[in-house]
């Protein structure tokens, strides 16, 4: 089962309200002192024409949702384009291992990858996104028509040629990239960015002073370290730095380490080990790493057409930094 082991220490968080990406804070802290939630999306005050992101709370327009399953055991490393990223979830499968699930929408690098395969736990974590775009490398037989019948626009490469390539310094399969606009080509009617529960603004009274945070799935674990300087949680994975070739350090403006319950599904990998199944329906508790603190929350969501809500223990909106959020869905 997954754990968390956290290391903290007492350092000095004064500015990190005025470091939280010019603009995108103060457009976003309507509720005032008391963390209340920003509609989303909102006009800037600064820039009273400008909408923010309901997916990072920063200055963007709405735009369709690509999403797509990202390799992330070592040869896959470094990756390419995923700093791009508004949400970047990171789900169990086979034999304890991780693969990632990147949501882009406010922007689009050139390149992005590597691409991997499809688990039937994102048909039920996108479904809050409308009917956005996913690009995968393949799936399971028995799960294809599960795919396919989803309601979402399925990129694997039969379906997107163009959009596909080889990398050829690495080996296969971790050398299958994609170019995202070519994707959204191939998904002219994919669902824009909406809202799906997050909402942006000052943090909550209290919390915890964290200068590291580790999370650990059976087989792979994540290690976010604050960074006063750049006022971002900088991400490591199996004790490396995870890096982009176009883009170097990989950051997040907050990390929330979902608890759900992961179970097993009904499909099963080549070699026969079963592909767990992460229920993003439903409740539970959550913590929440934002300006060199955690904060302990809750998670709610009532269906999977529903987006997902996080509270403070005292029922409060849980308000993230704006910024790129990663969330991890490990084991209750």
């Amino acid at each position: 089962m997954e754990r968390i082991v956290s290391s903290a220490r007492r350092f000095a968080v004064a500015g990190v309200a005025a470091a939280l990406l010019a603009g995108g804070l103060a457009a976003c802290t309507d509720g005032g002192d008391d963390g209340g939630p920003s509609p989303t999306p909102t006009p800037s005050k600064e820039s009273p024409g400008q909408e923010l992101s309901p997916f990072t709370g920063l200055p963007a327009k709405p735009a369709p949702v690509l999403t797509v399953k990202i390799d992330n055991v070592g040869p896959s490393r470094p990756h390419t384009g995923l700093g791009a990223a508004d949400i970047v979830y990171v789900e169990r499968v086979e034999a304890g291992q991780s693969r990632i699930l990147a949501v882009l929408s406010s922007k689009l690098p050139p390149t992005l990858g590597p691409v991997r395969s499809a688990r039937e736990s994102d048909l039920e974590l996108l479904r809050q996104f409308g009917k956005p775009a996913l690009a995968y490398s393949g799936a399971q037989s028995k799960l294809t028509p599960l795919i396919m019948k989803a309601p979402l626009y399925p990129l694997p490469p039969w379906k997107a040629p163009d959009a596909y390539f080889r990398e050829g310094s690495r080996q296969a399969p971790h050398n299958l990239f994609a170019r995202p606009s070519r994707l959204l080509d191939a998904a002219p009617d994919a669902s824009k960015s909406k809202d799906i529960g997050f909402r942006f603004g000052s943090a909550p009274g209290g919390g915890k002073t964290v200068n590291e945070e580790t999370v650990r799935f059976p087989a792979a674990r994540f290690a976010f370290t604050w960074s006063s300087q750049a006022k971002r949680w900088q991400v490591a994975m199996d004790g490396t730095p995870m890096t982009t070739t176009d883009g170097g350090r990989l950051t997040a403006a907050t990390v929330v380490v979902q608890r759900v319950t992961v179970r097993e599904s009904q499909f099963s990998d080549f070699l026969g080990a079963n592909s767990p199944y992460s229920e993003t329906v439903g409740s539970g508790t959550a913590e929440v790493l934002r300006g060199g603190k955690a904060y302990e929350a809750e998670w709610s969501r009532k269906t999977a057409d529903d987006g997902t809500t996080f509270t403070t223990k005292s029922g409060k909106p849980m308000n993230f930094a704006p910024g790129p959020v990663w969330v991890l869905l490990t084991a209750k």
